[in-house]
């Protein structure tokens, strides 16, 4: 831990050095961030309590990789769950999953990604018009689902504002060496009048992924080696990931109409994908391959998704504006043994709706608001670990704010909600929740902000923790829930300090989250044939038990943009620490908890060139929980050059051909938030290279 802060202050004062000599030339504005996630009117990210960051179209071309875990992963509080190339899903301070809600324009993914690692969002980014990421609890808005935060992808296909070009766009194609793989992606709009037109269409094909060293860690060679000693052989692959190809493609458009004060749009989004399932063994079952014969389980799935939204300004003296959204979803995704062998078949369809009227009461401005979902989850297959499942929601909820001269501010809000999972073979398991918060904070003439917030979150078990019972080969667990489990909830105390001015930012949020009755995954028991047996079809068994919970981490974060810089670039440096201690109420590890973590980013600017590099420090997990294996720690080194086309007069400004070399150092990294950590490293040293055209 010292050296962690160590590193920090070093970095800090190397920040506040450099720019502090630059402070007398052409200082350049940190301008704050839109967040639209947040209830009621926008509101800008250095203007809440809680820590908000967005990606903006650069940013995300940038980060951009295979999943959305995986391109969000370097930003602060921020892991991922990879699994592989082909599926990942945010990790926010230690929690992920089913306390992770990840939208689409506001409105949840609707599909089965929280239910297990090896499941894909059916929303990637790589054509997005932005990510926006809500830290803590957002359960104010989204519910107990939100309890570790909110990534909300804006796909742009609904425009809420005339462009200002009648044709406008951009484009991307690049190279990756490590996995022999392609990616393509293109957006535009097109305005006539009234009436905006939106397209975008994307691609990738990534081969196997070459890694430095074994597949397996050494940790688990070593325990299989004391297996070999009594008489059980395993055979050892290095060099490159089997089976962890991807292939994926995305079509969607939208229609808008936007009037001077009002606006309504549709859109339609067909998104299909295809990657193998690494680390997979199906060696329980009968029927298993013979020898010689190679199996490569795999997964194809495909989303339609079609979304309504229309917002009018009212801008009367009580209710301002009136705003809504509606989305249909139809996912389902095949698991296949090998090609052409079917094997498990999961669907869910289902609707969920949004409505809020903003208004301004007595100096407060805020939103009340509703939210509905309606979903059934079908599942058919050896593996279907979950029998199939309807869940209904019912939400309503109300957030105020109010700032006044001095620049003291307040906010708070509740949230009501029933949430009814319906369950083919246990029956109905119903919850009725209540969610709260109630912050202050104080800005300063000298570009301080003070903040604190009290939140209070109440979640419902999702299906898999309730309803859960059989062979779940993703996590290598035969999987127990219970139908009997309480609801979650979650007591959750924030403290914000954060200072800025023209040039340079300085941030930190520090939090504590008390649970009761927190839902995780621990070995166990079942009686099977009358027998009490702690492994069934060859699998651990694993329950989905209760206990309290205590999550206690901080983000530390601080950046610096100049001019004339070191070289005469434009110069913006980046640093950040991020770390979550996780401990249940028995005194055990949380499982899946991510380490301590610095990274730091410089960049230099000219009108012709931009030069990056970045390295990222990730301290071992020893506290791995139980039945885990602790990660070894790991540093990633990252570097990019750029050539901007658009100063040569070709496109507008953006457009670029780039080259990135990604963990220079060939670095074996291993993540303590993957289930697969000790089967599945991060991907070896790559190269990168692409164009993005920009009109």
């Amino acid at each position: 831990m010292k050296r962690v802060f160590l590193a920090t202050a070093v970095s800090t004062q190397a920040l506040l050095g450099a720019a502090h000599a630059q402070e007398a030339e052409s200082p350049r504005r940190l301008e704050p961030v839109l967040i639209t996630t947040t209830p009621g009117p926008d509101r800008a990210s250095d203007e809440l309590i809680g820590n908000a960051t967005a990606l903006e179209r650069d940013d995300i071309v940038r980060n951009l990789s295979s999943t959305l875990g995986d391109t969000l992963a370097g930003e602060p509080g921020i892991a991922s769950t990879f699994f592989g190339q082909g599926a990942s899903r945010p990790v926010l301070r230690g929690l992920g999953a089913e306390r992770v809600q990840v939208l689409t324009n506001g409105i949840g993914v609707i599909d089965v990604s929280a239910a297990s690692p090896d499941h894909q969002v059916a929303a990637d980014g790589i054509d997005a018009e932005k990510i926006e990421i809500l830290r803590g609890p957002a359960a104010l808005a989204y519910g107990g689902q939100a309890i570790g935060g909110v990534v909300n992808v804006i796909d742009g296909l609904i425009s809420e504002a005339i462009p200002e070009k009648a044709v406008s766009g951009d484009l991307l194609g690049a190279y990756n060496s490590v996995n022999e793989g392609t990616e393509l992606a293109g957006r535009a709009k097109y305005a006539t009048g009234p009436v905006v037109l939106a397209l975008s269409a994307s691609m990738r094909d990534f081969g196997d992924y070459d890694i430095p060293g074994f597949v397996e860690s050494a940790r688990l060679r070593a325990l299989e080696e004391a297996e070999e000693a009594e008489g059980e052989e395993h055979e050892e692959s290095r060099g490159q990931v089997e089976n962890s190809f991807l292939k994926t493609d995305s079509l969607g458009a939208g229609l808008s109409w936007v009037g001077e004060r009002g606006f309504a749009g549709l859109a339609v989004r067909r998104q299909t994908a295809e990657y193998g399932l690494p680390g997979h063994s199906h060696e329980h079952e009968e029927g298993a391959p013979e020898e010689g014969e190679e199996e490569q389980p795999f997964i194809d799935l495909e989303q339609m998704r079609y979304d309504f939204r229309a917002g009018y300004d009212v801008a009367g003296d009580v209710i301002t504006r009136v705003s809504g959204s509606l989305a249909y979803a139809d996912y389902e995704h095949t698991e296949f043994e090998a090609p052409g062998e079917p094997g498990t078949r999961f669907e869910t369809k289902g609707w969920e709706a949004r409505g809020e009227v903003d208004h301004a009461i007595a100096g407060f401005e805020g939103a009340l608001g509703v939210q509905a979902l309606d979903k059934e989850l079908f599942t058919e297959g050896d593996e279907a670990f979950i029998t199939p499942t309807d869940t209904k929601s019912f939400a309503v909820f109300l957030y105020e704010a109010r700032e006044w001269d001095n620049g003291f501010g307040v906010e708070g809000g509740l949230r009501g909600e029933t949430v009814e999972h319906d369950n083919d073979v246990q029956g109905k398991a119903e919850f009725d929740l209540f969610s709260g918060s109630v912050g202050i904070h104080q800005h300063t003439e000298g570009g301080w902000f003070f903040g604190a917030q009290l939140s209070y979150t109440e979640r419902a078990p999702n299906e898999s923790e309730l309803f859960a019972f059989g062979p779940h080969l993703a996590t290598a667990q035969y999987e127990v829930g219970d139908a009997t489990l309480d609801k979650e909830r979650g007591l959750n105390v924030e403290g914000t300090v954060r200072w800025k001015n023209d040039w340079l930012s300085f941030g930190m949020n520090a939090f504590k989250t008390s649970f009761r009755d927190f839902i995780y995954l621990t070995p166990g028991t079942i009686v099977e044939d009358g027998v009490i047996v702690d492994v069934a079809d060859d699998l651990p068994v694993f329950l989905f038990t209760q206990d309290d919970a205590e999550f206690i981490g901080a983000e530390i974060y601080s950046e610096a943009v100049f001019d004339n810089g070191p070289m005469g670039a434009l110069w913006t440096l980046k640093g950040g620490v991020d770390f979550v201690n996780a401990e249940l109420g028995s005194g055990a590890d949380v499982p899946f908890v991510p380490p301590r973590r610095l990274t730091a980013d410089a960049d230099a600017k000219w009108a012709l060139f931009e030069l990056g590099a970045g390295v990222e420090w990730a301290d071992g997990q020893d506290d791995a929980g139980i039945g885990q294996l602790p990660t070894d720690s790991y540093t990633l080194v990252n570097l990019r050059g750029a050539l901007n086309l658009a100063e040569l007069g070709f496109g507008q400004e953006g457009t670029q051909a780039f080259v990135e070399v990604r963990n220079v150092t060939d670095e074996e990294a291993r993540l303590s938030t993957s289930v697969l950590r000790d089967l599945l490293p991060l991907p070896g040293r790559n190269v990168r290279a692409g164009v993005r055209v920009a009109f």
